[in-house]
């Protein structure tokens, strides 16, 4: 070892003795072994976008903490890392900086690569892999024609969200109020050619097998749960007068059908298209109509707009004629197209019947007077009592549920189903830089599958962009094809995959990474999977969570994986945020300034009281605490801080500032904290020299057992924190406190006396090492040797606790009159409730508040307190 100890904390040189050590041994380096508990560890591996943020450093710190605690728990720990090459801002950066997307994109993999490299995150390298990689999506093409043959996969005309900016199609998850998830453009509804997965096939299983996820967050859980949608409703038809086709509804309120005042049909619903070619009104209201996105969050927030059709429906139970509107809110892929509207009970239709004077009539009124029903202000949506229905009038929702069920069963033209608001997975994209689809559009036979022994379709990566839509489109050599059955001219679909199809599956991968034959290797399958703890930001519970349990599912049917579910444990961080301050300039704009480019000074209850610029002393303006983002120019550079302070002290800061599961609020002082704690550290444990001497507990005097007492209640506390709770920053705040009283332990006491005070001290200093070993691995590395360890501490077993150390001889009482702290007494830890009642009222300090008043009561809690109520 290199490491002079009698010289200050020197990170720089720790981090690199203890990475050599890793690199040389190929320390983090696995394979399969039945006779070992597995653990498999994976962060949601990050996009190469060129460097580290503080959100991947804390997503990977967590992880990797959790790593290797659980090695050093004895388990054979599967920690691996990739990139999710593929995507949009490859593309943008290649039209910027004039270079193909996959030079900048293995650019950026090997800055990145180095970076996490530098953080000493223990990864099993060899297991590395890119999304980009045709050895990787080589796979993904064979498993998207297997599930062809199957019939999970279509293709078909559809209404879909179209970004004008990125000129692309947009799952529903990634409209976020109307607009592009990446372009912040307003979405388009267009009808293009489109393939899909049938995951509505597996609804009912990802509803159901949300169950058996009791290691994930509730709040995922919830979330898929709505997303997913399962509802029972009511399917009936309306006869429409004149016409002999009949309009399909479904509703979830078959209690409210009585109310219907009108019906309203999708833009593209025939007809709707009917009546635009009889009334110019129509057409021109549907030629000028804004169309937005398809999702129902779009439906929900849009301005609600329609015109009269013309055409009537007539109501199945009464017979009543009701005009049909068509409106912007109705969705063509959504059910028939179609919907009844109540506008008594449904906020809606409310809304939209205000607008356009329909008649508005209440069915249903509350079924106690504590809920408040006035339908001048607004629908009534709960449920409650029927009225004006007829024979459904005093009828509760259950009961009315199962009367119209039975009334359209009765006549044929209804009936009780399930309807879910899931819909199936459009996995087309308009875009170059992603997986080619392996299909062939053939004017004879159609679509058809790339003959397999034909894969893979590899992504040409010599592009040149001159930003009008995807290269490949306009490359012959690429889609100029034959058709695998006919023989004849024929041409490559030249859409590409959406990247979540590549990242719900790259954690099977992970695990068969040096598998060249299959997909996947089953007995590596068997052996890794489920992942055992799964850690990333709660912003893709709904997109990349749900998507690779469908996957997971797929590749179970398929043969390839045993298990039902993906990931058994779910841990969801929280942000990094930090201070905004910005400049505003003459025309309202914001210019957004560094935090650590400001001066700030503080009043004395410690609000802000002033906010200069550094440069010139110009204020600036406070904008409030908001995550770390480009936009906001708030952002921390992950390596200067690990050049200021070393990546032990980043790491220690990460773990240490709030549960893994809260916003984390950046402070550069906190990190300078973080940094005295291990300077001071190094220096207790540093200038001490270590001996083998074993403990002899019945040689022990009361300091040394209390310094015992407190390694071992440590020991405990910690366990817990890192196993079960997973709270990290209490388990470090502990480590602190046994930091103290070693280092007070050692001013009072000769740690280097060859006996008892030096053994303590050793068990103690090893403890520390131990607890810290996964939060900050380079400095335990390089410790655990100083303490006179041959081995690397990475191999070292996590410490036991000796429940024989946590018996106390005496123990320290509390004593309270009438509430107040009054006296603390040293007692023997077995003393009686009497004898500590007795103790308690004849101390002279508690005499003092006793004397002269009448004790009215004595409440004594075993082994804590004794509180005296005297008056």
């Amino acid at each position: 070892m290199t490491i002079t100890f009698s010289d200050d904390y020197n990170p720089s040189a720790v981090e690199s003795e203890a990475q050599r050590y890793w690199k040389d041994n190929d320390s983090f380096a696995v394979e399969v072994d039945p006779d070992r508990e597995k653990f498999y560890c994976l962060c949601m591996f990050p996009y190469p976008s060129g460097k580290l943020h503080m959100g991947h450093v804390r997503n990977y710190t967590i992880g990797d903490v959790v790593s290797r605690f659980q090695r050093m728990l004895g388990k054979n720990v599967l920690q691996p890392m990739g990139w999710d090459a593929f995507g949009l801002p490859a593309e943008n950066a290649a039209m910027k900086n004039k270079v193909p997307p996959a030079k900048w994109t293995y650019s950026n993999i090997g800055d990145m690569r180095a970076q996490l490299q530098q953080l000493g995150y223990a990864y099993d390298w060899s297991r590395e892999l890119a999304t980009c990689h045709v050895e990787y999506y080589k796979w993904e093409q064979w498993f998207f024609i297997q599930l062809y043959k199957k019939g999970l996969v279509y293709k078909k005309e559809s209404e879909v969200n179209w970004d004008p900016v990125d000129q692309t199609v947009l799952a529903n998850e990634q409209v976020i109020d109307g607009k592009g998830w990446r372009s912040g453009a307003t979405v388009e509804r267009r009808k293009i050619p489109q393939w899909f997965i049938k995951i509505t096939d597996y609804a009912q299983e990802l509803l159901d097998d949300l169950q058996k996820l009791d290691g994930w967050p509730e709040r995922v859980r919830v979330m898929q749960q709505n997303w997913i949608g399962r509802s029972e409703g009511l399917e009936f038809e309306f006869q429409v007068k004149d016409k002999t086709e009949p309009m399909q509804v479904y509703t979830t309120r078959p209690d409210t059908i009585m109310g219907v005042t009108y019906c309203a049909v999708a833009p593209e619903h025939p007809l709707a298209l009917e009546a635009a070619e009889n009334d110019p009104a129509v057409k021109a209201w549907l030629d000028g109509l804004e169309l937005g996105g398809v999702s129902e969050a779009d439906m929900a927030t849009i301005e609600k707009e329609g015109i009269d059709t013309g055409f009537k429906a007539i109501h199945p139970v009464t017979g009543g004629e009701i005009p049909i509107w068509v409106g912007n809110f109705v969705l063509m892929s959504y059910g028939s197209g179609a919907v009844m509207s109540v506008p008594g009970h449904d906020q809606r239709d409310w809304e939209f019947a205000r607008k356009y004077g329909i008649r508005i009539k209440q069915v249903i009124q509350p079924a106690d007077d504590s809920t408040e029903c006035n339908l001048d202000k607004k629908a009534f949506t709960e449920k409650g009592i029927c009225m004006n229905s007829g024979e459904l009038d005093g009828m509760n929702f259950k009961d009315a549920f199962a009367y119209m069920v039975n009334f359209f069963d009765a006549r044929g033209n209804g009936r009780k189903t399930i309807n879910f608001r899931l819909r199936d997975w459009g996995v087309s994209r308009q875009r170059y830089w992603g997986t080619p689809i392996p299909m062939i559009n053939c004017t004879s036979c159609g679509s058809v599958p790339v003959h397999e022994a034909d894969l893979p379709v590899v992504l040409p990566e010599d592009v040149q962009f001159d930003g009008s839509g995807s290269p490949i489109k306009k490359m012959p050599e690429f889609y100029e094809t034959t058709c695998p059955e006919c023989g004849g001219k024929a041409e490559r679909e030249t859409d590409t995959f959406d990247t979540f199809m590549e990242s719900s599956w790259y954690y099977a991968r992970f695990a068969s990474a040096r598998e060249d034959k299959a997909m996947l290797n089953r007995e590596a399958m068997d052996y890794w999977l489920d992942v055992d703890q799964y850690i990333g930001g709660i912003e893709h519970a709904i997109l990349h969570l749900l998507y690779s349990r469908f996957f997971h599912k797929l590749m179970r049917d398929q043969g390839l994986v045993s298990t039902d579910e993906p990931f058994s444990r779910l841990l969801t961080q929280g942000m990094v945020i930090a201070e905004t301050f910005y400049r505003e300039s003459d025309d309202g704009s914001r210019d957004w300034i560094n935090p650590a480019d400001v001066d700030i000074q503080y009043d004395e209850k410690g609000g802000m009281e002033s906010a200069n610029l550094k440069a010139d002393g110009q204020p600036v303006i406070f904008g409030g605490v908001e995550k770390m983002a480009k936009s906001k120019n708030n952002g921390v550079d992950p390596e200067q801080m690990i050049s200021r302070f070393g990546a032990d002290t980043v790491r220690m800061y990460i773990m240490f500032t709030s549960p893994p599961d809260q916003s984390l609020e950046w402070s550069d002082s906190g990190v300078e904290g973080a940094y005295r704690f291990l300077k001071r550290l190094w220096k207790l444990l540093g200038d001490y020299q270590s001996i083998n001497l074993a403990i002899d507990c019945d040689m022990l005097n009361d300091a040394q057992k209390a310094m015992r007492l407190k390694t071992h209640g440590t020991i405990k506390k910690v366990t817990d924190d890192y196993d079960r709770r997973q709270i990290f920053n209490t388990a470090i705040a502990a480590v602190m406190e046994l930091y103290n009283e070693l280092n007070s332990f050692a001013n009072a006491h000769d740690v280097q006396d060859g006996g008892q005070n030096q053994a303590v001290f050793q068990e103690a200093a090893e403890t520390i090492v131990l607890l810290l070993a996964p939060i900050v691995p380079h400095m335990s590395h390089v410790l655990w040797q100083h303490l006179g360890h041959g081995g690397a501490v990475i191999d070292v077993a996590w410490p036991m606790h000796d429940e024989g150390a946590l018996v106390q001889d005496t123990i320290t009482v509390v004593v309270q009159v009438n509430g107040k702290l009054r006296s603390k007494l040293d007692v023997a830890s077995d003393i009686s409730k009497q004898d500590m009642e007795a103790l308690a009222l004849a101390d002279s300090n508690v005499q003092k508040f006793t004397e002269g008043n009448i004790v009215r009561k004595v409440i004594v809690v075993p082994g804590k307190l004794v509180n005296i109520v005297a008056n």
